[in-house]
């Protein structure tokens, strides 16, 4: 792999309208009209939110993620693909540069709700 080049300089004041928070995924469910999504139900410690996430075909078994910290977008606009509705975005790594994705998540268990940054 060849690392793409570095996007444009962000203010702090832009990174700090980022909410990435740790959740814990405890469902991973089909999306039954799309060839990629899979819908994870999202513990934050104080609420709970779905979020699609892409995985379908990335792995041979995308339930193997459940019950697994990870981090995730959480302030972005609901957004509705394939008939259901995603509240979030999962923050994984390799999607963009085509290598196979893994989640990025804690060293060691922290609360769900913990911020990032």
């Amino acid at each position: 792999m060849t690392p793409a080049p570095l996007k444009e300089i962000i203010s702090f004041e832009d990174l700090e309208k980022i909410d990435i928070r740790v959740g814990t995924i405890t469902s991973v469910v089909d999306v039954a009209k799309s060839d990629k999504l899979m819908k994870l139900i999202v513990d934050f410690g104080d609420h709970t939110l779905s979020i699609l996430a892409g995985i379908k075909q990335e792995r041979d078994n995308p339930q193997e993620i459940e019950g697994k910290q990870a981090l995730f977008i959480v302030n972005l606009p609901e957004k509705k693909m394939a008939g259901e509705v995603s509240q979030g975005m999962l923050f994984d790594i390799g999607y963009a540069d085509k290598i196979k994705p893994c989640l990025a998540m804690p060293e060691l268990p922290v609360p769900n709700g913990s911020r990032a940054g």
